[in-house]
């Protein structure tokens, strides 16, 4: 190989991992925060008392229940 052809090659070699360092940060930084917890509104409120008429009714299980209702309060 001459010198000149590796040089070239390292350089699209180092080209490449750079690129490929910016691409992790700027896709580590572009995770959104997690959303602050928002006050059960009347309607959170009315979704949880179905949710456990159904864990009543055995259709959801309590993990289910409580993982939804988990959702519903922003916890």
């Amino acid at each position: 190989m001459s010198m000149l052809r590796r040089s070239r090659r390292r350089g699209m070699v180092m080209g490449a991992a750079i690129a490929s360092s910016r691409n992790k940060k700027q896709a580590a930084q572009a995770q959104p925060a997690a959303a602050p917890a928002q006050p059960a509104t009347d309607d959170s409120i009315e979704q949880i008392k179905k949710l456990a008429e159904l864990r009543d009714q055995g259709i959801l299980t309590d993990a289910e229940f409580e993982a939804k209702k988990k959702q519903l309060l922003g916890l």
